[in-house]
């Protein structure tokens, strides 16, 4: 079964059985629901929604669908065409929308497609407001309007321009810093929506910009999760080309990854890192991650004098608690920049934009760069699940058996050891156990992984 129904929204294989797979039938349903939502939520007359879509190939129909049926329930539109998430996410408030629909399946390979639901701040919604969704859908308590109160369709093809803008203008991006500095940089845009905006930023940047995979026709030439055995073609380029880095971005722009001159990965975990550095040493803060990301922000931070702290894993929930922190950055491990200057969103841009002018202030080169961070490897893996399996009873036991330790356990459960830490969580996204590990070493955080999926498992009796 590949229909994943979420508080975030819906995630689907194109094709197959309705109820089964993101058919054209489980879309209309869903932007049903969360349209009838709306209109609740909003107590408004007259309601308007942006709709942007990432570049795979199933985009042009599952918009088409979605924009006609917020169309048929009264709702007007604002088409922003191919698009990115975070540039949705900054259009909702300048367009003072009621709220966003971004069409993507994120990192996920070709087949597959989503709906990602924003409120009228351009920010996801909570897990009250997805559950809500969720029960219009089950009952299909849709009303749609009559011929004539119907929506309207608005089309603005130039936000990524806009949004280009909105962080050029960001006092801490130093335009005339980095054309100084006459950087070479190669870019994947894994032919999606990011092979457009990255490499028009960094041109305005005064940034040479070597293109790879920047032709958005959805056709990944790799798998779009850019991770290290993804990256090889990138990581030979930059060498090839001698270019002072690598920038990779996901097929909807909200993660990003750095590659180092040498084709070395500056690693996932330290985009954040390494742009938390620079905006800290000029704007004195607290910061905030998720459970599963790297101690080094948070040593990055106590060496500014700010405050970290880690939230449950998933965007919302990092929002929630930067808000609630007074964080002036924040984000994901997986090279999700939250710079609440622009807006509460993961945004590649503003990744990009604040590290090239950490690294023209610096002076150094990118793997130096990366040597100068705290040293933390980490381990994911993952133990598929079956319906024998009680994931709760076999959290409970890993407490219990670590209950001398340091232990969180507000998403799954995180154990602090005093020179390492393991955090275990059901993924609401795929029927697995996920297994993270952080250690001094590679080899340490891949023993410590053995050893706990060793307990897991004797814990399930696999």
């Amino acid at each position: 079964m590949t229909l994943i129904k979420s508080i975030s929204g819906i995630r689907g294989t194109i094709g197959g059985k309705v109820g089964d797979n993101l058919t054209p039938v489980d879309a209309v349903k869903f932007a049903s629901a969360y349209g009838t939502w709306l209109k609740d939520y909003s107590k408004k007359e007259k309601l308007s929604v942006v709709i942007g879509r990432d570049a795979r190939i199933s985009g042009p129909m599952i918009h088409n669908l979605v924009v006609n049926t917020l169309i048929g329930l009264g709702i007007d539109v604002i088409d922003l065409g191919l698009s990115t998430t975070p540039t949705v996410e900054v259009a909702v408030p300048l367009e003072n929308a009621d709220g966003g629909i971004i069409l993507t399946a994120s990192h996920n390979p070709k087949q597959w497609n989503a709906l990602k639901l924003l409120n009228e701040k351009g920010e996801f919604l909570s897990g009250a407001e997805g559950e809500k969704i969720l029960e219009i859908a089950e009952k299909e308590a849709f009303d749609f309007s009559d011929v004539d109160n119907l929506g309207e369709i608005t089309i603005n093809d130039a936000y990524m321009d806009i949004h280009i803008d909105e962080v050029l203008n960001l006092p801490l991006v130093d335009i005339e810093a980095v054309k100084s500095a006459k950087f070479k940089v190669v870019v994947d845009g894994v032919n999606s929506s990011g092979g457009i905006i990255i490499p028009k930023l960094l041109e305005l940047m005064g940034v040479e910009v070597v293109k790879l995979y920047c032709e958005p026709n959805g056709h990944f030439p790799h798998n779009p999760e850019p991770l290290k055995e993804h990256l090889t073609d990138i990581s030979e380029l930059v060498v090839k080309e001698k270019a002072h880095l690598g920038v990779v971005v996901d097929p909807d722009v909200d993660r990003l990854a750095f590659i180092c001159e040498d084709g070395e990965m500056f690693g996932e975990e330290y985009t954040l890192v390494a742009c938390a550095d620079y905006v800290l040493s000029r704007t004195p803060g607290n910061t905030v991650s998720n459970m599963s990301s790297s101690r080094a922000l948070r040593d990055v931070t106590n060496n500014h004098n700010g405050n970290y702290q880690a939230s449950a894993v998933g965007e919302v929930n990092v929002v929630e608690l930067m808000k609630k922190n007074n964080a002036i950055i924040g984000g994901e491990g997986n090279g999700g920049i939250i710079y609440p200057e622009l807006h509460y969103g993961r945004d590649s841009l503003v990744g990009v934009a604040l590290f090239l002018t950490h690294l023209a202030y610096k002076k150094v080169s990118v793997s130096a760069l990366r040597a100068s961070y705290p040293e933390y490897y980490m381990s994911k893996n993952k133990i598929e699940l079956t319906p024998q399996i009680d994931v709760d009873a076999i959290l409970g036991a890993m407490t219990e058996k670590y209950k001398n330790e340091d232990i969180t356990t507000i998403d799954g459960v995180k154990i602090d050891f005093s020179e390492n830490w393991v955090h275990l969580r059901k993924s609401n996204t795929e029927p697995i156990i996920r297994i993270y590990t952080e250690a001094a070493t590679q080899q340490k955080a891949d023993d410590l992984a053995i050893r706990i999926i060793d307990e897991i498992k004797s814990v399930a009796g696999i």
